[in-house]
């Protein structure tokens, strides 16, 4: 992302640089850390990109946080945990940012457990979750019964490895 004449990178092991855009000098860099546990596999996670609202950055991380980042100096303004990180939940693709909304889709849906990938909203300003979606339907809701009696721990699959879009005529965001 290009924005008021500084390049912002997004690295493996969700890494941010922000360069000045003329010159090319670093500006700012943030490092995520991670746990001993996560670390290998974060570093080679990819990140394909950031998003931008008013004066914050958002990452969203190997280790299924969202975190918000002053776009001048790079400092922590927020970070939620979405998912639990050691039950295989990740990040890969970036935030699409629609109304004051960080909407965000989980990776790591392949494993049989109660918990399931989610699309979320947070607030840019706050990082408080506004709305959660499952990306498996679950039973009793529109589609559950497409999975006939399969009992929801054997549901998997479903990652949001694409930012979704938005229509702003119709304030609806769409994901794949």
């Amino acid at each position: 992302i290009v924005h008021d004449g500084i390049m912002y990178l997004a690295n493996p092991g969700s890494a941010v640089q922000a360069l000045d855009a003329a010159t090319g000098d670093l500006l700012w860099e943030y490092r995520r850390e991670f746990s001993e546990t996560l670390r290998a596999r974060a570093e080679i996670r990819p990140i394909r990109g950031l998003s931008i609202f008013e004066d914050k950055l958002f990452l969203n991380t190997a280790d299924a946080h969202v975190v918000a980042l002053d776009a001048r100096t790079g400092r922590v303004v927020w970070d939620v945990e979405v998912a639990d990180p050691a039950k295989g939940f990740y990040y890969s693709a970036p935030s699409l940012v629609a109304r004051g909304k960080v909407i965000s889709g989980l990776q790591g849906c392949e494993l049989f457990q109660q918990q399931k990938c989610a699309i979320t909203a947070h607030d840019a300003r706050t990082g408080k979750e506004l709305w959660r979606t499952s990306t498996i339907a679950r039973p009793g809701e529109p589609g559950g019964d497409s999975w006939g009696d399969l009992p929801l721990l054997y549901r998997a699959g479903s990652d949001s490895w694409i930012t979704g879009s938005y229509d702003p005529a119709l304030n609806l965001v769409y994901w794949s």
